[in-house]
């Protein structure tokens, strides 16, 4: 069974598998694949399955739809390429030794969407409990420490010889330090 997967970051692994013979692509909830991306149309294209032929046609979307960055309106989808939605990009995969099967009436039941992303290598509770880990950052290293900012100093130095002159100035005239008698 052919389906379609995710390639885009933020949205990757997300899949829909071809088992009905319309399906429509789009950022709305009412799309049987929906994709919340700004660059998406509200209704952006079709999946039409015929016979063993994965066909895309454009539902006039804005961004237009791109099959391996080719502009199309209508075009036949084969497995490895990549289909271009705005800025999302879905590779069609086939199922390992499978042609696309028969279509069947029903569409496919709406998959929550999954805005978790999975980091790899990240910490355990264990290690977080053990404390620093040995090779990494430490604070005789200064890797994250505040750097010498000599521009605020001179800025600084600056303004205090410019206040202690204003105060000067202020005082000979106020005082009467320079008046002639």
């Amino acid at each position: 069974m052919a389906k379609l997967v995710v390639l885009t970051e933020g949205m990757a692994g997300r899949t829909l598998e071809l088992t009905a013979e319309k399906t429509t692509i789009g950022r709305v909830e009412d799309n049987n694949f929906q994709i919340p991306e700004p660059s998406i149309s509200s209704h952006h294209c079709e999946v039409l399955l015929q016979g063993n032929e994965v066909k895309i046609r454009d539902l006039n979307s804005t961004n237009g739809t791109f099959i391996n960055d080719q502009p199309i309106t209508e075009a036949v989808l084969l497995p490895g390429q990549i289909l271009r939605l705005g800025k999302v990009e879905i590779r069609m995969e086939a199922a390992a030794g499978a042609a696309a099967s028969a279509p069947t009436p029903a569409a496919p039941a709406k998959k929550p969407i999954d805005r978790t992303v999975v980091m790899s290598g990240g910490v355990s509770l264990n290690e977080l409990e053990q404390g620093p880990r040995q090779g990494g950052f430490d604070a005789a290293s200064k890797a994250f420490s505040k750097k010498d900012d000599r521009t605020s100093k001179f800025f600084i130095v600056g303004v205090v010889i410019v206040v202690a002159v204003i105060l000067a100035v202020l005082a000979y005239v106020y005082l009467g330090i320079g008046k002639t008698s």
